[in-house]
């Protein structure tokens, strides 16, 4: 190669199920270090592989080497795990420092193992922040947009996808394949013809078959009618492939949402004439996930300065430099005496008006009036508090910096920015936000977000914490795991949830009922609540959804739609993919819904997996049931929680719907009994929620002092 990179693959083949990965290594960013070593490592759990190397040749100043991935050895431990990430290791002394090895190709993933029989592949990758993964998955047609050409009203498209079966064996054959594009919240979906195009450069690297790698497709969007219409659309794109297997089953399977990597000419703006004003072509990757993002809106001359001006200012506004006058401001102004009797109060980064930050508001508001209490409230989300009829400030803004600098107490159900300094005469409460389910701060072994390392977020987290002068904690249990997790050495407020008041202080009829008229469910049918938690692989569809949700809603609906109907508390990003059509009645899509306090409440019986939502939920003491049905494959990930789910749940764990349904019915036969887990549960977990903690708090940290 012409050019080469420090710790970036540069050659992956796969020979016998194993990966020979040529691997350039500077020999002078090695030169301070005793020796160096690869491992591979399972994202969610603290297994590691060690990788065999040798040196191939040394070129310049490089060491090109040769790692072995062998599958075959190992096929056991991938098949239970997930993701791995593959890691240089540079030791000296006693110390290892670490980096992920990089890699800038999307076509490593087609050295695909697969599993036909379990419907599953193993592949290497590269991920969005240019690393090198391997993973397990079930069978999921990928796609990618590489090229896009505006001409005129018609959007080209060209790209690849990836559906292994379709050349690495002859199950599947392509009958039809489809880009589906769709309008704006509603349900339209325009569907565009698609042609398959042969990918030589990867049949090149792979020594495939041109044929059989027709994996290149080429489409065209022409949206001019969409040019007459007056309002704002947003367009989505996703691939859909039509096949038939071998035994002459037919079916469909879409990609997730299409993404395009971030280049000057995927970033497209043009003005063109509409039906009575001029409209306004803007196409671009989103700013995080890389999506395709297609926006058709109203063009107006004053407002696209005054929105280019605003752009221009947000950069400003997040910049280092506005950070550190800032702090400096804040510094200053926190010299100044103190506002006595002054609350800020913030909720999830000022994003929402809720949690226990909102019920100690509303206990302070009733029967401490005399305090002066504001929200600190995002500039997103301005509309919530002020429907809400809250006192509130624009978060960052001047008049926020010199509330937040004079004022005697701040309430907080999550970290604030590290750059706030606390000013001396400032008291901070600490509500955080659950019970403890996985492992916290200190406790966590490894670390992998975006934009951090394990080092840095746990030291990031302790410098947070050092700042909090209360922290509320809802038992013991959770006491002891803070005090460690946060190393937290000033005054815990073992009280309960303040949150969980509602749930105690409200549970009656009427509010039951008011809630579900404002929702809009019907009042005569009894009420499921299913939220499960987040799952990665969940961006993948099988079949014609979009997601599926493994619960059988037919059979649901069957069984209990006479009597019952379903809520659905999802994740955002699950729940704007959710299909749910002909289930009007019985299905209703709640994940939106602003305070997830008043879904406890009016549920009649809770549907969850291994979210944490089960602690809060038990202070009803209402029927629990754990729908598992991949427990098998996600058992492993248990090990970074603290609670021992599997032996603990206070409900029975199930795996198919037939047995949910089963255990439903049960409970309608013979009337609800708790759980042989549930007392214990109960005692360990909810012991103290009486409906006062809101009271206990306000009186230890505000009127006591």
């Amino acid at each position: 190669m012409s050019t080469r990179s420090h710790n970036k693959a540069e050659h992956i083949q796969l020979s016998d199920r194993t990966y020979e990965i040529t691997l350039p290594l500077k020999a002078s960013a090695l030169d301070d270090y005793d020796d160096y070593y690869f491992t591979l490592e399972e994202r969610d759990t603290d297994q590691t592989l060690h990788i065999d190397y040798s040196i191939n040749e040394k070129v310049d100043d490089y060491s090109v080497i040769r790692l072995l991935v062998p599958f075959s050895d190992h096929e056991q431990t991938f098949m239970r795990h997930d993701i791995w990430d593959l890691y240089l290791n540079r030791r000296k002394g006693n110390d290892v420092e670490r980096s992920r090895i990089k890699a800038d190709r999307d076509d490593y993933r087609f050295l695909t193992i697969l599993f036909p029989e379990e419907e599953k592949m193993f592949y290497p990758y590269t991920t969005d922040k240019g690393k090198l993964s391997f993973r397990l998955n079930h069978y999921f047609l990928y796609a990618k947009i590489e090229k896009l050409t505006l001409k005129e009203t018609q959007l080209h498209i060209s790209g690849l996808f990836n559906f292994p079966p379709l050349y690495k064996t002859t199950d599947y054959t392509v009958d039809q394949l489809k880009m589906i594009v769709t309008v704006g919240e509603s349900a339209e979906e325009v569907e565009i013809p698609v042609e398959r195009v042969p990918r030589k450069d990867i049949a090149d690297n792979y020594d495939g078959n041109d044929e059989m790698l027709r994996t290149g497709f080429n489409g065209t969007f022409d949206f001019s009618r969409f040019l007459e219409e007056s309002e704002q659309l947003f367009f989505k794109f996703y691939l859909e492939m039509h096949y038939t297997t071998t035994d002459g089953t037919t079916g469909i399977r879409r990609s997730p949402r299409l993404r395009v990597r971030k280049e000057p000419q995927h970033y497209i703006k043009k003005v063109m004439p509409g039906r009575n004003v001029k409209r306004k072509v803007l196409i671009k990757p989103t700013k995080t996930s890389h999506y395709l993002s297609f926006k058709l809106s109203d063009y107006n001359f004053k407002n696209e300065v005054i929105g280019n001006l605003k752009s221009a200012w947000v950069k400003v506004r997040r910049g280092e430099k506005l950070k550190y006058l800032y702090k400096v401001a804040f510094k200053i102004l926190g010299q100044l005496p103190v506002r006595k009797k002054t609350i800020m109060f913030e909720s999830f980064l000022g994003k929402q008006y809720s949690d226990s930050p909102r019920a100690i508001y509303e206990y302070m508001k009733t029967h401490h009036p005399d305090f002066d209490m504001y929200w600190s409230a995002d500039r997103r989300h301005l509309a919530y508090f002020e429907n809400k009829n809250v006192p509130y400030i624009r978060r960052f803004s001047i008049r926020w910096l010199l509330k937040m600098s004079r004022a005697e107490y701040w309430v907080s159900n999550s970290r604030l920015p590290l750059w706030i300094p606390k000013p001396g005469h400032t008291t901070y409460l600490q509500t955080w936000h659950g019970t403890p389910l996985k492992r916290l701060a200190a406790d966590m072994d490894e670390v992998h977000m975006p934009g951090t390392n394990t080092e840095k977020y746990k030291r990031n987290f302790l410098q947070a914490s050092s700042k909090w002068d209360y922290l509320v904690s809802p038992n013991a249990y959770s006491t002891e795991i803070f005090r460690r997790a946060f190393q937290f050495d000033k005054k815990m407020v073992e009280s309960g949830y303040p949150r969980n008041d509602f749930l105690i202080n409200s549970n009656n009829e009427e509010t039951i009922r008011q809630i579900k008229q404002k929702i809009g469910l019907p009042e005569h049918k009894k009420v499921m609540l299913y939220a499960p938690t987040w799952r990665d692989n969940q961006f993948y569809s099988r079949g014609k959804y979009k997601f599926n949700l493994e619960m059988d809603l037919d059979q649901m609906r069957a069984g209990l739609g006479e009597d019952y109907i379903l809520l659905l508390r999802l994740h955002y990003l699950v729940a704007e993919n959710l299909d749910l059509t002909g289930y009007d009645d019985f299905v209703y899509d709640v994940s939106a819904h602003e305070d997830i306090r008043e879904l406890y409440l009016i549920s009649d019986m809770l549907i969850t997996d291994y979210s944490s939502v089960f602690f809060d939920y038990a202070n009803l003491k209402r029927p629990m049931l754990f729908y598992v049905y991949d427990i098998d494959d996600y058992r492993d990930n248990l090990r970074g929680f603290y609670f021992d789910f599997e032996n603990k749940a206070p409900g029975p764990l199930v795996k198919t719907t037939e047995a949910l349904l089963n255990e439903i019915k049960a409970i309608d036969r013979e009337g609800y009994e708790p759980y042989g887990t549930t007392e214990a549960f109960y005692q360990k977990f909810c012991y103290l929620e009486d409906g006062n903690a809101s009271r206990r708090v306000a009186e230890e940290v505000f009127i006591g002092n």
